[in-house]
């Protein structure tokens, strides 16, 4: 690949993650497109924001990410068979 088209390729995945960053699904991307290109799903990045304006892209940790699974679901059927 030539370097105008490594370049190119990585402006656009950096501004996936950016968009991956702020919670939503980029546009005409599915999770399974962003899984085979190596890319995090929604809710798996977070933003910070200096004091300085510089703004950081950080990712949540496997615990973190599995811990909001569960929470998902923690509907309990308390009913008798």
């Amino acid at each position: 690949m030539c370097w105008a088209c490594e370049t190119g390729d990585r402006e656009r995945i950096w501004a996936l993650v950016d968009i991956i960053s702020t919670g939503q699904m980029p546009a005409g991307h599915t999770a399974e497109d962003l899984r085979a290109m190596g890319l995090p799903q929604p809710g798996e990045l977070y933003r910070e924001e200096r004091p300085d304006g510089t703004i950081l892209i950080r990712q949540h940790s496997p615990a973190e990410i599995a811990k909001k699974a569960v929470r998902k679901n923690n509907f309990v059927c308390d009913a008798p068979e």
